[in-house]
């Protein structure tokens, strides 16, 4: 079974539209390319709040943005041999972001890079 995919807003409205026309739940997930469990998780979490939007995710939020993630990613291979000092150094001076080694470490980790 291909990787599951997620549904954005828009094609939750429409999945809820559609069922709520009458269209069968089997056909709503032909339609969208996804599982019939999706659809059903779905149905079920609109029956329950009303809502299509996703419930937030537990856990801390990251302390970087996605563009200061690539940031980091890309000095690392710019330079080898950097450490997460340098690395930590070179990004407070582009972004003004203050984050610890640790953290720069960890999405060094995230991309499969030391």
């Amino acid at each position: 079974m291909p990787p599951r995919r997620k549904l954005n807003e828009f094609e939750r409205g429409r999945a809820v539209a559609w069922f709520q026309d009458g269209v069968p739940k089997r056909e709503v997930a032909r339609r969208l390319h996804v599982s019939i469990s999706v659809i059903v998780r779905l149905i079920q979490c609109f029956t329950a709040t009303g809502r299509v939007q996703e419930r937030r995710k537990p856990g801390r939020p990251k302390k970087t943005t996605l563009r200061e993630d690539r940031l980091i990613e890309r000095l690392a291979l710019q330079t080898r041999t950097a450490s997460s000092s340098i690395i930590r150094r070179q990004l407070r001076v582009a972004t003004n972001t203050n984050i610890s080694q640790q953290t720069i470490r960890n999405r060094l980790h995230g991309f499969n890079l030391r």
